[in-house]
């Protein structure tokens, strides 16, 4: 089996998204664009991946180094078409003798199986490149398909270079090919800028390769939603309807309850065991766990770091951020953790905040297990609450207050609660409310 080298288009600019954003960074349900497609290729294995990169270059290279192990970029270093960047690749693919899956960093509804069986498909029938069309109701955009009487590839007119009548082709290039190495740069060092958009195009590589006597084959895609991309914010919200629809289906098909999918939104990049409910207007950020068994919502905000571990319950109006919240906690209503870690079976109150912020830096709050915290309390991290203890209604926890196990206090600032003979229960309270 030959190898395999991964090219991906990231150099658009996005003019028309109104961002300074490389366009490929657009986010789409909490990753961007291009981590879609750069995931759909990872279980191919490829020998090489290389990013070919060009607007804001920087911001394309932390990203690949943040999120992308072993992934490649190289730059563009001026826009001058498809063509050309597939071509900037030639250099670091020099000697490669495989085969090389060219694909755009701003469509990522491709999925990882199509990608397999295009590849397959490619290898299996030996020809120079195998290319996956799509039918679209609206083609606008996208440069038109021309097939030959038997039906084979005859070549691909961009939009801008098309009359009346191949404009009103439905089926249209989406940038998704694979080729064998060898013919694909020969190809591309004669394509020419003689169109209206003076650009060398990867889509002039199908007709020199055909004229070249050389075998391309085109393998449809089954689900034309894989074509879409993005150059508007209206083409952008598409693609995140699109996707979100496809993150809830993936949930419920693993045993999620979702109840209204019209009102939840979960990102990308969450992980959700089964028998958990999801109420009505819920938001679920990137990089948040839930456990079995869990109920989230209505109205609730679960943000980046946030755990539930099973049987966990948040509700009404609460927002979790970077906190892990034990089994079968419960926050119900109108409240706040941040930085916060709560054992198992604690009931957090209505009102509750975790103030974690003190202008400069975060600080942590931790509860212990199967403690109680009375509606409207305020914990000013750094905190901690042991095991089995109380706060009363309204109370102020100051910071560095270490409230022992067993422990109630209450009040502003809050101190323990005094037995009759005037001495405080044992274990008084510790830090800043003493």
């Amino acid at each position: 089996m030959s190898p395999l080298a991964v090219v991906v288009l990231a150099g658009g600019q996005g003019k028309r998204l109104g961002s300074d954003l490389p366009k490929v960074l657009a986010s789409l349900c909490g990753t961007p664009a291009l981590g879609y497609v750069l995931e759909a290729t990872a279980p191919l294995a490829a020998a090489r991946t290389i990013v070919v990169a060009c607007h804001r270059k920087e911001l394309v290279a932390d990203y690949l180094a943040r999120r992308f192990v072993g992934v490649e970029w190289i730059d563009q270093r001026e826009p001058r078409g498809t063509g050309h960047a597939v071509l900037a690749t030639a250099t670091p693919l020099a000697g490669f003798t495989g085969d090389v899956l060219v694909l755009f960093g701003d469509s990522p509804l491709v999925r990882s199986e199509t990608l397999a069986a295009l590849v397959a498909q490619h290898r299996a029938h030996g020809v120079a490149c195998t290319m996956a069309p799509a039918r679209l109701d609206d083609p606008t955009g996208y440069g038109r398909v021309l097939r030959s009487a038997d039906g084979a590839l005859d070549r691909i007119v961009e939009e801008k270079d098309a009359d009346a009548a191949i404009r009103a082709i439905r089926e249209v290039h989406c940038g998704i090919a694979i080729f064998r190495a060898a013919p694909l740069f020969a190809a591309l060092r004669q394509v020419t800028t003689a169109n209206v958009q003076g650009e060398y195009y990867l889509t002039d590589a199908y007709r020199l390769l055909r004229e070249a006597g050389q075998r391309i084959e085109l393998r449809p895609l089954d689900d034309a939603e894989e074509a879409a991309g993005f150059n508007t914010p209206q083409d952008l919200l598409d693609c995140r309807q699109r996707m979100r629809r496809r993150i809830l289906a993936r949930h419920q098909a693993n045993g999620v309850e979702i109840e209204d999918p019209a009102s939840a939104f979960i990102d990308h990049d969450v992980r959700i065991g089964p028998r958990t409910r999801i109420l009505p207007f819920t938001v679920i950020r990137a990089g948040v766990t839930i456990g079995a068994g869990c109920e989230v919502g209505p109205f609730t905000q679960l943000r980046a770091g946030t755990v539930l571990e099973d049987g966990a319950e948040v509700g009404n109006f609460v927002e979790v951020k970077a906190s892990r919240l034990g089994p079968h906690v419960k926050a119900k209503h109108l409240t706040y953790l941040g930085d916060a870690t709560v054992g198992a079976g604690t009931n957090v109150g209505a009102g509750t905040i975790t103030a974690n912020y003190d202008g400069k830096a975060k600080h942590p709050t931790t509860i212990g297990a199967g403690a109680f915290i009375g509606s409207g309390t305020v914990l000013i991290a750094p905190v901690e609450v042991g095991d089995g203890a109380v706060t009363g209604a309204g109370a102020i926890v100051t910071r560095n207050t270490k409230v022992p196990a067993g422990a109630t206090v209450v009040g502003m600032p809050a101190r323990p609660v005094r037995a009759k003979s005037g001495t405080p229960p044992s274990g008084g309270v510790q830090g800043g409310a003493t």
